[in-house]
């Protein structure tokens, strides 16, 4: 299989050198070593690498919210954390009936318990 270094990949891609580097460092893509330890990009990782710049121009995300997903895909815990604040931390708005609120309290509760 063919392999580039990271100058030939950033010519294929559109990404520059450095910014490969930093979407390494990220986790983002993360291309293998050498005997040498120098990067050796496959067809693999340049899929990635124009995936990930269509999904950032199609979509306006940033690179970190992207992290941050695959943060949430590759910890459990914190994937668990966030879906259980946001299944509670809306608080009802103002003027909500006295039974919205403390069904939102108990719910708080329970979430405190269980921590």
């Amino acid at each position: 299989m063919q392999t580039f270094t990271v100058s030939q990949a950033a010519e294929r891609t559109g990404w520059s050198p450095r910014m490969l580097r930093y979407l390494e460092s990220t986790g983002l893509v993360v291309p293998a070593r050498s005997a040498s330890g120098y990067r050796r990009y496959d067809a693999t990782e340049l899929e990635l690498l124009r995936g990930l710049a269509d999904l950032r121009s199609r979509y306006d995300v940033e690179l970190d919210d992207v992290a941050f997903v695959v943060r949430l895909r590759r910890e459990p815990e914190l994937r668990g954390a966030l879906e259980s604040w946001l299944s509670g931390a809306t608080v009802p708005a103002e003027g909500t009936s006295e039974a919205a609120w403390i069904e939102w309290e108990q719910r708080k509760h329970k979430r405190l318990l269980a921590a």
